[in-house]
């Protein structure tokens, strides 16, 4: 709500006590670091505004009206409030890297990179504590009171937030050695029609997400999987992958660690479209509290490792 000049101010209550404690407006002046003046016109605005006398004034001295002694108990309070707000508000800035950050990810990205950074998070970090909340979809940040949320894409089209990069990744095809052993591997998109495909769908509009290809000679284009399974949850897909159930698509960070350990082959990798970068997202406002940037600078510090595997 806009504050408009028939609204009571902070100030207007302000003086108004302290020319009630200090029993004149020019000591109350010198408190407040104003003139007399400016005390007084600052009252007589009160009273304009709530439409009642609050103070008797003479040449020398001023007193409580009735209505006055009515209200000065509540002004009192909020001069108070006031002041606790500040000294609190302050205490935070001073030490704003305490408290709850609340995050939101991928239910894969949670599983696969973010809950195994939580134990070194909380030894270097003791006094953040998060709320980790999984979901593939996209959270309404200031409705849910979610600090950050961690999506691959481009988000600039959200309204009201602030994007900045996290790590880039590429998708890939795999498949696990077993699943491959006695098979050809495919060597373009048409081979997929001869092997079992895993999928995932998308929760939102229940299609199974298409797989993106560049072709060698740089043209992109989608393939639909004809799928044999299919899943809401891209751990799954990548746990069925793993244990020989078939081939899919997956960000290079949920399937690094079996590549790696050779549970996992990747196929067509002359057909890699181009890299997605995965965002931090959280809502615009001049002031990002200290705990938030921590766990940012922190993320950022541990990014999964891919550049072996790029």
């Amino acid at each position: 709500m806009a504050i408009t000049e028939t609204d009571i101010t902070l100030p207007q209550l302000r003086c108004f006590v302290a020319a009630v404690d200090a029993g004149s407006l020019a000591e109350a002046g010198r408190q407040l670091g104003m003139s007399a003046a400016s005390i007084s016109k600052a009252i007589v605005r009160l009273e304009q505004t709530s439409g009642v006398r609050l103070l008797h004034r003479s040449t020398h001295a001023i007193s409580l009206t009735q209505d006055g002694q009515e209200l000065i108990a509540q002004a009192r309070e909020v001069v108070r409030a006031a002041d606790a707000f500040s000294r609190s508000a302050g205490a935070q800035t001073q030490d704003s890297a305490i408290g709850w950050v609340r995050v939101t990810s991928p239910v894969a990205l949670m599983r696969e990179v973010l809950t195994p950074l939580l134990a070194e998070f909380g030894r270097r970090h003791p006094s953040i504590r998060l709320d980790l909340r999984a979901s593939n979809e996209l959270a309404d940040l200031a409705r849910d009171g979610v600090d950050l949320a961690i999506r691959s894409g481009s988000l600039v089209r959200v309204p009201g937030h602030v994007q900045s990069a996290w790590f880039r990744f590429p998708w890939v095809v795999c498949a696990s050695p077993e699943y491959l052993e006695g098979r050809e591997p495919p060597a373009q998109t048409d081979d997929l029609a001869g092997h079992r495909l895993i999928g995932f769908r998308n929760q939102r509009n229940g299609q199974v997400r298409p797989w993106r290809f560049r072709q060698p000679g740089g043209k992109v284009i989608q393939f639909a999987p004809e799928v044999s399974a299919v899943f809401d949850d891209g751990a799954s897909v990548w746990n069925a992958v793993v244990h020989g159930a078939g081939i899919s698509c997956a960000p290079l960070w949920l399937a690094a660690a079996d590549l790696r350990a050779g549970r996992a082959v990747e196929v067509l990798r002359d057909w890699r479209d181009a890299d997605v970068t995965m965002n931090f997202l959280r809502l615009d406002r001049r002031l990002t509290p200290e705990r938030v940037s921590t766990v940012i600078d922190f993320l950022r510090r541990h990014a999964p490792s891919l550049n072996d595997l790029i």
